[in-house]
């Protein structure tokens, strides 16, 4: 089987040392290596920050099948793949504002506050509500019972067989957003679509991003789309330890650049 891997920046700042590593490891364990643009915050992306990301791509020596995919473009497909899950009565409608999240989150019968891949995790409020409007919600109870046994090979960190921990789900996940009404689709609902539309077969990533791999693998099982293999690899730090942001412009690909870096400096600069 020919390994199809993927590298999919947002375009909402400058590549840093951080993402140069992500693309390269991605390209180098990829028969095919495709390139795509998780644009799909149009109130934070901006063509030119695309257009940046082309650029430090080809000086860095990468090449990748066009056409590029643009998430900005699919909403129809990730609307398909909403429709579908409700259809299996598995989303509900929420309009609870952060504030009220974070209000619920500190009565006293709701103990202590989680932090999930979404953030806190959500305790519900309007899973009966029947709201109309709002953003869209995955009713994890209902989702966990419709599936099986469900696993992930993890070939990086954290090599191995992970199976979901349906409990843990429940208490560390919790109802995710899958849309908002001023973004078409969460970044784990257009990821699993996209992945699969794309017939990538092993997704590389950082190792911060493996406690979302679960929330993906079961809306992978309840669209009926493929789960690929998964490579979560070590983050690029900083001399404390702290791994790179895009608020970090002093580790912009584009400020070594100017200052006369080569690829093979950067190489060097995250181990490879």
């Amino acid at each position: 089987m020919a390994f199809v891997t993927r590298f999919a920046p947002s375009p909402t700042g400058p590549l840093h040392l951080g993402h140069a590593y992500a693309a390269l490891v991605a390209a180098e364990r990829g028969k095919r290596f495709l390139l795509r643009i998780e644009d799909i915050d149009t109130t934070r992306c901006h063509p030119d920050w695309e257009a940046a990301i082309y650029d430090d791509l080809r000086w860095l020596g990468l090449q990748w099948e066009e056409p590029v995919l643009r998430q900005s473009n699919r909403l129809p497909r990730y609307r398909q793949a909403l429709a579908a899950l409700r259809a299996q009565g598995l989303t509900y409608i929420c309009t609870c504002t952060r504030g009220d999240i974070r209000a619920a989150l500190s009565a006293p019968q709701e103990g202590v506050e989680v932090i999930g891949p979404d953030g806190p995790v959500y305790p519900g409020t309007c899973r009966n509500s029947g709201h109309a409007t709002g953003a869209v919600r995955l009713n994890m109870s209902e989702a966990l019972d419709l599936i099986g046994e469900a696993a992930f090979f993890e070939g990086g960190t954290r090599p191995g067989v992970h199976w979901l921990d349906k409990n843990r789900m429940l208490t560390t996940v919790g109802d995710v957003v899958l849309a908002r009404r001023d973004i078409g689709a969460s970044y784990y609902l257009s990821v699993v679509v996209d992945d699969a539309d794309q017939g990538v077969t092993e997704v590389t990533r950082g190792e911060d991003l493996f406690e979302a791999t679960p929330l993906q693998v079961l809306l992978q099982m309840l669209l009926g789309l493929p789960t690929p293999f998964y490579h979560h690899h070590r983050l690029i730090r900083d001399e404390q330890g702290k791994r790179l942001a895009k608020r970090d412009d002093a580790r912009a690909l584009s400020k070594y650049r100017a200052e006369g870096a080569t690829p093979a400096d950067i190489r060097r600069m995250v181990g490879l």
